[in-house]
């Protein structure tokens, strides 16, 4: 009987003292294996995150990785190159969770190991949250890949030990625009769509929402660091099936109440963005993220398609966050969904009609 190679976790965190001890603990309680390691690889403005991921007990061993030049993806790959040599599944892990579950992180472990694939959480998202996600990350990797993965851009993920080496040689071989983009939010979709290539791709799925820190306040760094990959690597992908062959999504959008100045908030945010524009005449989305995936396709940079792109995507969340949609947030999710899928799908059929 062949024995398991030890499972490892890498911790990315930057200023987050709070929580870092509980996820270290809960990590550790998951791999449950003295031969284990944690990498923690920390960008922090001050000692206190390290000190408290220092000063927590764990079975594993522990390495700390401090001083790390910011930038989450910067982080993970070198955490990734401080691993040891046959190490097995790779746990990464948020550190900003309020609520970590050892059962979820070895429940991704587990399946990453048995699937031989990458295994990423399922968990609902508060409905004015995971805007990327829902409205184009989602959708496009399901349209263009054929695998329809709630979560593309979880923080809490396994990787067995091909993907992660899929993933360091093809980091190397980037154009230069692309690596600063994977150096920072553009990792979570650089690694699911890497390691699509090396086996299959699962969930964990889980009944309640996250409770981690909002990622709106980032919004315009989190999409210009992942839409360029995802418009990178999905071009790269096979001819996808037909989309009367690709099953029914189904979201999970979670309701909590938003008070009106906390939207008003967020739109004035939104505004600033780019603000909206009156008698503004654009294709209805998602076609307007078809139309930077063809024009990647067709040669276009994908940060220039993603720039462009980006005013139609913060209509659509202006939009999304004005009214909930007549037949409900979960059903409009859907719609969009396979509106992407069926444009996507005739799109690159015809590309390949003689």
């Amino acid at each position: 009987m062949t024995t398991p190679r030890t499972a490892a976790a890498i911790l990315p965190s930057r200023n987050e003292p709070a929580t870092i001890a509980a996820v270290t603990t809960a990590v550790d309680t998951a791999l449950d294996d003295p031969q284990a390691v944690i990498v923690h690889t920390d960008s922090s403005d001050d000692p206190a995150t390290a000190r408290h991921f220092a000063a927590t007990p764990t079975r594993a061993r522990k390495i700390s990785l401090t001083g790390v030049p910011r930038g989450k993806g910067t982080q993970i790959l070198n955490a990734l190159a401080h691993l040891p040599g046959g190490t097995g599944p790779v746990l990464i892990a948020d550190t900003d969770t309020r609520n970590p579950d050892p059962a979820v992180y070895r429940a991704l472990l587990n399946l990453a190991r048995t699937s031989g694939g990458c295994a990423t959480a399922n968990y609902p998202r508060y409905w004015d949250e995971a805007n990327l996600t829902s409205h184009l990350a989602r959708p496009l990797i399901a349209a263009t890949t054929g695998h329809d993965i709630p979560q593309p851009l979880a923080g809490d993920l396994a990787l067995p030990a091909r993907a992660v080496r899929a993933a360091l040689r093809a980091d190397l071989e980037l154009a230069p625009d692309l690596a600063a983009a994977v150096d920072g939010y553009g990792i979570d979709a650089f690694l699911l769509l890497t390691g699509a290539r090396t086996g299959p791709l699962s969930s964990v799925t889980l009944p309640t929402p996250k409770q981690h820190a909002a990622s709106f306040p980032h919004l315009q760094q989190i999409y210009d660091q992942a839409v360029p990959i995802l418009l990178a690597l999905t071009t790269h992908q096979p001819q996808p099936r037909a989309a009367e062959a690709l099953p029914a999504a189904r979201y999970r959008p979670a309701e909590r109440q938003v008070t009106p100045d906390r939207l008003a908030s967020m739109h004035a945010v939104l505004d600033k963005l780019a603000p909206a524009q009156a008698g503004y005449d654009a294709p209805p989305w998602p076609l307007p993220v078809a139309d930077a995936w063809q024009a990647v396709r067709s040669g276009t940079p994908p940060d220039q398609a993603a720039r462009t792109l980006w005013p139609a995507y913060v209509d659509r969340v202006r939009t999304w966050l004005t009214a909930p949609p007549c037949g409900g947030r979960a059903a409009d999710l859907a719609a969009a969904h396979a509106r992407l899928v069926t444009a996507l799908t005739s799109r690159t059929a015809r590309s390949h009609t003689p």
